[in-house]
């Protein structure tokens, strides 16, 4: 077999070759080093390249500046009192002097205790927590610098468990030491520290867990929430008070340790329960949140359009509310519907309606001696079982294989389930508005009795039938064909047929069979009479002029009942479109931001547009003239016979199918003001025909507001509407009838002559010395010229003597 030998090395005098697997190993570790000196060249560039990546990522001293300098909008009203502030959470900046030094004591004990020898990273302590997490005890080595870049920076810097992450947190906080000492970092972590609840900072999480602020926490307070910071969800107090418990006593031996307190104070304080005071923080103050939540979604829209941040950039926002005219209108919403939840409470206490008050205090003394809502809730069990049903409990349990019975009976003997069940759905509700007619801005706005306990708006969310408040478009359009406030029609049956479907509207006084003017017809809010009217007039009429005066939002069912109120609106709308007829039919869009400003208090946006044409002058001041009759005989006398108010007024009221909604709203000159009244279920209404009328109810709402408005100069009693056209008729007290006349049907009762408060004037001198004491023409109902009302006595209340009760109103 042949084999290939290569040639033998050549000799060379005086050299002895090395043997081979030398050679071999010269020439590897040759390779090694220029491959490692290759390799690190190249790690340096990327080091270099990802440090520099890094920098350039990671927040620059201008953007710690930038979110230092991050303010809250402010909400103002009109006469400078903040209203609410807008920021991404509830949270409350504090110098550190505001803050308890236990907070400061406990914190740095258990979270830093080389915070102060440090700059940015305690390379010890990172150390340290790579060790045991290396064992499977997992530790966190960040310091509150570091937890701070976090907080400041948590789109930056993430939470991600890696490296990467880990070197952007360094050089934030690397960063941070720079540019602030460490009293600054300390204010700036205790103020932007997450508590949950939408709670961030300090002083909001001492008001939420212990309703206390954070200057007065105590040492115990200050190691709970402190506490909370390893794991805001795992150590939450409220839902595991265990855990929170067994972190507080840790922190409280940290605090030991450090000396801040002594080791018989850590056995006494360890021994003691949490003792939260826990309570969720509103969004928004008292005064006016429903106001503030509308203005805050508007404002959102208007800043994303125009590239500002609403919660950073310490935007100053002027709106319209003025906050004297705001707090009368939450004071008499919550005196008067709370009056009339007394009065619905003993009305449906019992099988057989008690006989029916007109005084609210006359419920009052019933009330400790009835069950509230006793008899719905046992006489009405079809209805119990439908709002059972309904519920979400309900399809839960459904859904989780309980049969429908055996979901129901388990809900009837849930005890809390059935006692929230039975607040929400008996509990009455109100809205309430006000706007001057001049220039169409707010001056008050209520959306509910209690924000914190309902956050839906009744005066621009809610859309309710509006009964005969809507009259005054039937009647203005009549005025805008050319009908006259004189033309009459018979008071007598009617039947409206429209697509197969024959309408029959009716009032429960009934018909007299005789003529009956238009004038009289709006005052004492007959159907039948404004039934024939939309019959004259055409129902596009009616919708266009609405629509023109401002009830543009809702869509209008063109139906022959929608001259009776059957079409859902809002609030808002309604009383937008009174204030175009009170100011002559010039419309102008409800206005509740006039202007905003930037922090340094240039002015960046002015709001307003200029009014437009809705109905003509004439048509608008005799339909004003004609309303003028609803305050002074006919369905909201109320406002002068119970409330005292004085002035040129005018107005309508409004009732719905079996007492579901109560409606009214008043016109002064300088001043329009609407209510409404009922319950979130329209199955619940107030049980008796007499307190279901808006002239009842509604009513009592914004006559309580204009009382007190008048008394405190805010409203001018002096201003007037123009004069009427036309001469106006002497009243006849025979066509004013009693209240309660034309209300829709309820459920039983009656007015008990003997128990009302407002008994009307028997004689046609009775009736004009009532109108003279209200500064009122004795024969027209006119207000008089200034120099032609006489004296009053001074010292003496403008409180006139009752009025005849009015005639009410009812849709189909």
């Amino acid at each position: 077999m042949l084999r290939f030998r290569p040639d033998p090395m050549p000799t060379v005098p005086g050299f002895e070759p090395a043997p081979a697997w030398r050679q071999r190993l010269k020439r590897l570790a040759l390779r090694y080093a220029l491959w490692s000196a290759l390799a690190a060249a190249v790690a340096a560039v990327a080091l270099g390249i990802y440090v520099a990546v890094l920098l350039r990522i990671t927040p620059s001293v201008d953007d710690l500046k930038l979110v230092q300098a991050q303010q809250p909008s402010v909400l103002l009203s009109a006469d400078g009192q903040q209203i609410a502030s807008f920021r991404r959470a509830q949270q409350e900046r504090l110098t550190l002097d505001k803050v308890s030094p236990f907070v400061v004591k406990a914190l740095v004990a258990t979270e830093d205790k080389r915070f102060y020898d440090h700059h940015g990273i305690d390379f010890i302590r990172s150390f340290g927590a790579v060790l045991h997490s290396a064992t499977g005890d997992m530790q966190g080595g960040s310091t509150i610098t570091q937890q701070l870049a976090r907080n400041l920076f948590p789109d930056e810097v993430g939470r991600a468990r890696n490296l990467h992450r880990k070197a952007k947190e360094w050089v934030t906080a690397m960063r941070i030491e720079r540019v602030y000492d460490k009293k600054q970092i300390l204010e700036a972590y205790l103020n932007t520290a997450p508590f949950l609840y939408n709670a961030v900072g300090i002083e909001m999480a001492a008001r939420t867990y212990f309703d206390t602020s954070a200057a007065e926490l105590d040492a115990l307070q200050s190691a709970t929430l402190v506490g909370m910071l390893k794991g805001t969800y795992y150590y939450n107090p409220v839902q595991h008070p265990e855990r929170s418990l067994a972190r507080r006593n840790v922190v409280l031996s940290q605090m030991a340790k450090a000396q801040a307190i002594t080791d018989e104070q850590l056995r006494t304080l360890s021994a003691q329960p949490l003792q939260l005071h826990w309570s969720r923080q509103p969004d928004f103050p008292a005064t006016a949140p429903h106001f503030a939540a509308y203005a805050r979604k508007w404002l959102l829209d208007w800043a994303d359009e125009h590239d500002h941040d609403l919660y950073a950039d310490g935007l100053v926002i002027e709106t319209t509310l003025d906050s004297r005219l705001q707090d009368e209108a939450v004071r008499a919403v919550q005196a008067q519907a709370d009056a009339l939840q007394q009065v619905a409470d003993v009305e449906w206490s019992r099988q057989a309606l008690p006989a029916v008050s007109t005084a609210p205090e006359a419920y009052a003394k019933l009330l400790g001696k009835a069950e509230p809502f006793g008899w719905l809730w046992t006489g009405r069990r079809d209805l119990v079982t439908a709002f059972l049903r309904e519920s979400p409990e309900f399809k839960q349990a459904v859904d989780a294989g309980a049969g429908p019975g055996e979901a129901l009976e388990k809900l009837r003997a849930d005890a809390p389930f059935m006692a929230r069940l039975k607040a929400q759905k008996t509990r009455l509700e109100a809205g309430f508005v006000a706007m001057d007619p001049r220039n169409g801005e707010v001056r008050a706005w209520v959306g509910s009795r209690d924000f914190a306990l309902e956050q839906y708006d009744h005066v621009a969310q809610a859309e309710r039938q509006p009964g005969s408040t809507f009259k005054p478009f039937v009647y203005g359009a009549a005025l805008e064909a050319g009908l006259t406030p004189d033309r009459t029609f018979v008071d007598g049956p009617v039947e409206v047929t429209m697509g197969g479907t024959v309408w029959r509207p009716t009032d429960m006084s009934g018909a007299t069979g005789q003529p009956m003017t238009i004038r009289d017809g709006l005052a004492l809010s007959k159907n039948t009479i404004t039934a024939q009217v939309m019959q004259e007039v055409g129902i596009p009429r009616v919708v266009a002029l609405a629509k023109s005066l401002g009830v543009d939002q809702s869509p209008l069912e063109a139906v022959p009942s929608l001259a009776l109120g059957t079409s859902p609106v809002t609030l808002l709308e309604m009383v937008n479109a009174y204030a175009s007829i009170a100011q002559v039919g010039s419309v102008h869009k409800p206005v509740f931001v006039k202007r905003i400003k930037d922090r340094t208090g240039r002015v960046i946006a002015e709001f307003g547009e200029a009014p437009r044409r809705g109905m003509s002058p004439e048509a608008a001041t005799d339909l004003i003239d004609m309303m003028r009759g609803v305050i002074a005989r006919g369905t909201g006398t109320q406002v002068r016979t119970r409330f005292g108010v004085t002035g040129d007024l005018a107005g309508k009221t409004g009732t719905t199918q079996k007492n579901t909604d109560g409606w009214f709203i008043l016109m002064h000159p300088e001043l329009v003001a609407g209510a409404w009244v009922g319950f979130n279920d329209a199955r619940v209404t107030l049980r008796s025909s007499w307190w279901g009328q808006g002239g009842h109810n509604a009513v009592r709402l914004v006559g309580d507001f204009f009382r007190d408005a008048q008394k405190k100069g805010l409203v001018d009693p002096k201003a007037s509407f123009p004069p009427p056209r036309v001469p106006v008729p002497a009243f006849d007290p025979a066509a004013s009838a009693p209240e309660g006349t034309n209300e829709g049907p309820g459920e039983g009762g009656s007015l008990d002559p003997a128990n009302s408060a407002d008994q009307p004037p028997k004689t046609a001198e009775e009736l004009g010395q009532a109108l003279s004491n209200m500064g009122l023409d004795p024969k027209t109902g006119v207000p008089r010229a200034p120099g032609d009302r006489p004296p009053r006595p001074q010292n003496e209340e403008p409180m006139p003597p009752p009025a005849a009760p009015a005639a009410s109103d009812s849709s189909p």
